[in-house]
């Protein structure tokens, strides 16, 4: 009664952590606007400017939504890893996925110039989005193959590590031979981004984001047993196979469009798992899935936030400022490893 007091108090207090770092969010940019023609905006009142209305509704609400998508899909996806294979250091682009969205990218941008007429493809989102999606779903399928054919789960975070190193080869080979203005598009893509979206890609992004999202219900139970090792998980009549498969997927779903649509971001996976158990004293899925997903659009947020000070007079690249929040974390989580929950 009393631990199940201190999850609803957490739960609180991190849901009112959001919705305030949420309105920070949108008030906060390189053009001052008030807070109150800011909630205005939102509920489309009068407000004193139009341009401030436009700055909100067009771009600084798609971009608040984008970092709770992406914070909280890659916590998802890097608390399946680390259950799957009891590790603490799995993250979601363990698999390779990443990677292979990257591969697709860099493909369109980089190997442009070897093939002709579709240059204009290179520089739209879409274009950029549907190559990193494309290439994701071939490491996804490989990957799939490759679990049906082995049974050491184990097995398979070598293999996709194993893709993640060919893909990145392959990519090195296009840099190589790659001219100053494709190798700086490829590297502005790789900061990663929030603000890019427009509200249709915004909306295909929800879509296929709320369906990988929507397939947790289906292993929520199973995740707990696993825990314990896959025979323990068989001993209460789990399917090993069919669960792995189906975390694999939904993994696999969240980080690809996640990459397609905002480049590759780190650290949010492999360190926000960490602070929600630490937050929480515990390893229930049914109190860590949503909690996690909380904490990490609160930690997107704010990265955001810190990306887009009103007294830089430039934006930090949001991938920056993840490694600049995780790599202490995770060395932290290194030095205090009996701390580790899995």
């Amino acid at each position: 009664m009393n631990q199940q007091k201190s999850y609803t108090t957490s739960f609180i207090i991190i849901i009112i952590s959001l919705v305030i770092i949420w309105f920070l969010n949108i008030s906060l940019g390189s053009v001052d606007i008030p807070l109150k023609e800011v909630i205005t905006s939102l509920f489309n009142g009068e407000v004193t400017k139009d341009s401030w209305r436009n700055i909100v509704v067009n771009y600084r609400l798609p971009k608040a939504i984008t970092a709770v998508l992406v914070g909280s899909g890659l916590s998802i996806s890097g608390l399946l890893m680390q259950t799957l294979f009891r590790n603490p250091l799995a993250g979601p682009f363990v698999l390779g996925i990443s990677s292979g969205a990257s591969l697709g990218v860099a493909l369109l941008i980089l190997g442009v110039s070897l093939i002709g007429g579709i240059s204009s493809l290179a520089f739209s989102n879409f274009g950029m989005a549907f190559a990193a999606s494309l290439g994701a779903f071939m490491v996804l399928s490989a990957v799939l193959i490759a679990a049906n054919k082995v049974r050491n789960t184990m097995s398979i975070l070598i293999i996709g590590l194993m893709f993640g190193s060919l893909t990145s080869a392959i990519i090195s080979v296009l840099i190589y031979f790659s001219s100053a203005e494709q190798l700086q598009q490829f590297i502005f893509w790789g900061f990663g981004s929030l603000g890019n979206l427009s509200w249709s890609e915004l909306s295909i992004f929800s879509i296929i984001y709320l369906i990988g999202i929507s397939l947790l219900v289906l292993i929520i139970k199973p995740l707990n047993s696993l825990l314990l090792g896959e025979n323990y998980a068989k001993s209460l009549g789990i399917n090993i196979k069919k669960t792995r498969n189906l975390i694999l997927v939904i993994t696999s779903i969240l980080t690809g469009i996640i990459t397609a649509f905002s480049g590759p971001i780190a650290f949010v996976g492999l360190a926000v798992p960490h602070l929600t158990k630490l937050i929480f004293n515990t390893s229930n899925h049914k109190v860590l899935i949503p909690a996690v997903m909380i904490v990490g659009a609160i930690l997107m947020l704010i990265a955001d936030i810190i990306s887009q000070l009103p007294s830089l007079e430039y934006m930090l690249p949001i991938n920056a400022i993840t490694s600049l929040f995780g790599a202490p974390i995770v060395i932290w989580l290194l030095i205090r490893k009996r701390k580790i929950y899995i």
